[in-house]
Formats: C-alpha cells, sequence, structure tokens
C-alpha cells in the first residue's frame, strides 16, 4: 500500500477523488439511457440508436484490461488523470455533436476512457488501504456504483426534460474538473522503473482484435440471427484472434493478462463468479421494465422508479459485506450465500404474473441486488489480497472486464430466449381464447408491439390479457434460465481459497512493481499466494 507517510487527510482526500472518479464514469453509463428517445429524434438516426451503447461498450470493456497492466507498469495516478480528462473531453464532444456518426465516434471514444477509469478506481483501494481494510472501503466504492444507478435515469430524464440532451453529456465536466483537482491534490505518484519496452503491444492488439468483433457480435444478435453470415463470421474471427492472442501472452515477458494468474484459485474463482453473476444483473435490470410495462401495465415512468430498490439492496448488501468479510475467519462462504440469494430472488421474479401485485417485483428486485451486492467487495478484496503487489491493476481490471462479458453475454443470451419463446406462447395464448381470425389477430408488427399502449387500447381486453400472460410465461422461462446459470457460481464459490485479510502484506511501501521479476518467480509467488 502507498499510505505509509501520508495524513489522514491526504488519504481521505485521495479516497474522495477516487469516488468522484467512479460517479464520473458510472454515471454516465445510467444518464445517457433516458435522453436516447430525444437524441434520436433529434439527429435523426433511429437505424444507428444501438450503437449508440454499443460504441462506448465495445471500447471500454476492450480497454479495462489493458488500462489495469499499464497501471501496475507505470502507476496509477497519471492514467486516473488521463482517464478523467479525457473522458471530460469526450463528453463535451458528445454534447456537440451535429449527427449520429459523431455522436458514435465520441461515445467510443470516450469509451475508451471510460475503461481506464474503471481499471483504476478499484485498484486504487489495493495502492490506498492495507488488506483488512479494503473490504470496507470497496463496499463504499460499491455503494457509489449503486448510487449512479439510482439517481442517474432520474437526473438524466430531468435534464433532458428542462435543458437538453446536450447536457446529459456536458454534467460530466464541472464533475470531472472537481474530481481532478481532489486527484491531483491527494493521490501520491509511485514512480516505476517501467518504459515502453515493457509495454505487450502485440498483446493489446490481439486482445482489441479478439474483443471487439466478440462484443459486436452479441451486440447485433438483437437484429441479426445467430445462425447468419454477420454473427458467425464476427465469432470467428474473434476466436482466431484471441487463440493468437493466448498464443503470444504465453510467450511475453509482461504480458497484458498473464495466464499462469488462472491457476490461483482465488483469483479463477472470482472472475468466474464475477462473469455468471452478470448474468442475473442483467437479466434483472433488462427485462424487469417487461415485467411492470409489459405484464402488469404499468407506465415507462413508474416503472423506471420502481426498478430503483433494487439498487438500494445492492448499496446496502455492498457496504454492509465490506465490513463483515474482515470479521470473520471463512468469509468466501459470503459469496456462497450471495450467489443463493441471487438464485432465490431470480426464482421469485419468474413467478410473476399479471395479477401480483407491484410491490411483489419490488421485493424480489430488492433479494437480487442484495445478493449481487454481496460479490461486488468479496472478490475484489480477495483478489487484490491473493496476487503480489505486482499483479494489483491486472486483478482489479480483470473482474471488471470478466463481468462487462458476462454482462454482454447475457443480454445476448437471454434477448435470444426472448425473441425465440415469446412468439410461440404468444400464439398458444391467443389460440386459447378461440376468437375469430379479426379479434384474435395482432396488427402489423406482431411480438414487436406487443408493448405499444396505442395498440394495446385498440384491442379486446382478452387478447391484451392472452399478451400480457404470455410474456409472463416468456419472463419465467428467461429467470430460470438465468437462476440456472446462477447455480455454476454457486459451485464456484465452494473453491476459492482464502487469504487472512488482517495483517496481510503491510510491508509493501512505495516501491514501484518489480517489473524486472523472472517469470518463473511470479509463478511461484502467484503459487504460493
Amino acid at each position: 500500500m502507498i499510505t505509509q507517510g501520508l495524513s489522514r487527510r491526504r488519504v481521505l482526500l485521495a479516497t474522495a477523488g477516487t469516488m468522484l472518479a467512479l460517479l464520473l464514469a458510472a454515471l454516465d453509463q445510467t444518464i445517457v439511457g433516458t435522453a436516447i428517445p430525444r437524441i434520436v429524434a433529434d439527429l435523426n438516426g433511429l437505424d444507428r440508436l444501438a450503437w449508440v451503447t454499443t460504441a462506448y461498450l465495445v471500447t471500454s470493456t476492450t480497454m479495462t484490461p489493458i488500462a489495469g497492466k499499464l497501471g501496475d507498469l507505470f502507476g496509477r495516478k497519471p492514467f486516473l488523470l488521463a482517464g478523467m480528462i479525457g473522458f471530460v473531453i469526450a463528453s463535451a464532444f458528445c454534447g456537440l455533436s451535429q449527427d449520429m456518426n459523431q455522436l458514435i465516434v465520441f461515445r467510443g471514444i470516450q469509451g475508451l476512457f471510460g475503461g481506464v477509469l474503471f481499471a483504476t478506481v478499484f485498484t486504487v483501494i489495493g495502492d490506498l488501504f492495507p488488506p483488512d481494510q479494503r473490504g470496507r472501503t470497496a463496499g463504499l466504492f460499491g455503494g457509489v456504483f449503486g448510487l449512479s444507478s439510482i439517481i442517474g435515469p432520474t437526473t438524466g430524464g430531468f435534464i433532458t426534460d428542462h435543458f437538453s440532451w446536450r447536457w446529459v453529456f456536458e454534467v460530466n465536466i464541472p464533475v470531472g474538473i472537481i474530481a481532478v483537482l481532489v486527484v491531483l491534490a491527494g493521490l501520491p505518484y509511485v514512480r516505476s522503473k517501467a518504459s515502453w519496452r515493457d509495454i505487450d503491444f502485440w498483446g493489446a492488439a490481439t486482445l482489441a482484435a479478439g474483443i471487439v468483433p466478440l462484443l459486436i457480435a452479441l451486440s447485433i444478435t438483437r437484429d441479426h440471427a445467430w445462425t447468419s453470415p454477420q454473427v458467425t463470421g464476427l465469432l470467428a474471427i474473434a476466436a482466431a484472434m484471441l487463440a493468437a492472442f493466448v498464443f503470444v501472452e504465453s510467450r511475453a515477458e509482461h504480458p497484458i493478462v498473464p495466464l499462469h494468474l488462472f491457476k490461483n484459485p482465488t483469483f479463477s474463482v472470482s472472475m468466474i463468479v464475477g462473469f455468471i453473476t452478470a448474468f442475473g444483473m442483467f437479466g434483472s435490470i433488462l427485462f424487469t421494465p417487461l415485467v411492470f410495462q409489459g405484464v402488469l401495465g404499468i407506465s415507462a415512468t413508474n416503472s423506471g422508479a420502481l426498478i430503483t430498490p433494487m439498487m438500494f439492496g445492492l448499496l446496502g448488501a455492498s457496504t454492509a459485506t465490506g465490513f463483515i468479510m474482515r470479521r470473520i475467519k471463512y468469509y468466501r462462504f459470503l459469496g456462497t450465500v450471495g450467489v443463493v440469494v441471487m438464485i432465490v430472488g431470480m426464482w421469485m421474479l419468474s413467478q410473476i404474473t399479471p395479477s401480483s401485485p407491484e410491490w411483489r417485483v419490488v421485493v424480489d428486485l430488492i433479494v437480487v441486488g442484495a445478493g449481487l451486492g454481496v460479490t461486488f467487495p468479496l472478490y475484489l478484496t480477495a483478489v487484490q489480497t491473493a496476487l503480489p503487489r505486482e499483479f494489483l491493476g491486472v486483478a482489479s481490471s480483470q473482474i471488471q472486464f470478466w463481468r462487462n462479458l458476462g454482462g454482454t453475454v447475457g443480454s445476448a443470451i437471454l434477448g435470444a430466449v426472448l425473441a425465440n419463446r415469446l412468439p410461440d406462447y404468444l400464439s398458444t395464448r391467443l389460440s386459447d381464447l378461440h376468437l375469430p381470425p379479426l379479434a384474435g389477430g395482432l396488427p402489423s408488427g406482431g411480438a414487436n408491439a406487443i408493448l405499444d399502449p396505442t395498440l394495446l387500447a385498440k384491442l379486446p381486453p382478452a387478447v391484451v390479457g392472452a399478451i400480457r400472460f404470455a410474456l409472463s410465461d416468456t419472463l419465467h422461462d428467461i429467470y430460470i434460465f438465468a437462476g440456472g446459470i446462477l447455480v455454476l457460481a454457486l459451485v464456484a464459490t465452494f473453491f476459492m481459497r482464502e487469504v487472512p485479510l488482517t495483517g496481510a502484506r503491510r510491508d509493501l511501501g512505495f516501491e514501484a512493481p518489480p517489473v524486472e521479476l523472472e517469470q518463473e518467480d511470479r509463478e511461484k509467488a502467484v503459487a504460493s499466494a
């Protein structure tokens, strides 16, 4: 850690600056969504709507592991500052965009710097605090992430309605300036012995060449079949480049992702659990609006407010876990409990029908959020403690990377379940009514139009009821499937090895990462951890 010799005021200042950096990146992910309809209307870009989100997702996910390794080599402060400054500048250009193509390009650039921020902010926890305090701090950082999910949509809607969608991006400027000033004043800089020759350029290139087509392929499954030439072609390219990445990393002196880290059970289990639990997180967030609007018939405005309790559950559990895990011996079982709670929450969501009360869904979301919140500080702290300090940035960024990747894969697979099951359930429910063909049929748009309030108002009540039951049947399958996937994470939690948090590695000091350490010595250090 680097707090030795620092005053309490300086440590608090550095922590506050890093939290502001996290808030800057996390808030942008939630505040922009509510402005999308206004952006599309203003820039006439409905056909490219998905790319506003996809461009950011692809670049930020790809950049996260690269930035984590560079932070290990050259220190965290330069990358945290560069990430914030670049993010703010890109935000300004997003707000100045004159057409959809410009916005997509600037969102991609913004994602690059967003990836740097996500890779760095959680790593700083390991730099600033000893192992027995990291869980508590990681819980508070998880709370900041949850807070952004709560205030982001409301803030975005208010700004869009009362000012302009452009200010959804420009609001990052004052927050970013304050964060830069606080980090400059509070966060110390650790000098490094590394040089540009230590950068794994081939590893970075092959990683990007593999991740970009993979994420694009998964993103376009909303509009293309999994067997379409576009999707299969991109997946083939991704597989080839990721195979090349593994080959390059196995021979690199300072690899972007040291493959031998996966031999450490704490590291590998944390990656697996993070990847799989993202299924549950994105399944709840992505499809719960369909529960409220499609199954229960609640307006879009009210449904957005009803999703908020999930984040309160996440925030509370994340903060509590950070305090509890350093007080119990077998803290790995907190992860087991968290995943079990998520599975229970998924089962509860699968039981929702058109006759269910609104409060029932709210309770279910709180349960899912609480289970997910347990995993946030637990696995971050465990990984940071289990590995030597030279891998601090790699370990922290890998957690964020696998969570992002898991969320993307989960969204694509669960979206495919929705697209495949809904038409069949819809046909069955409508045929059960035994209505005349014209009375029971849907206007143009079919299953894709069933959430249109104008359309539903024109249909007979019996048909509307059949539609809502068909959607609840489909969502039942989705949540059961997501819960089944979470069972794999549950099994994985039993294989994690605990590393004592109290008194662990307090002698790290201000020294730069030992970049001259030989590969064999690194493997021994990781294995012994």
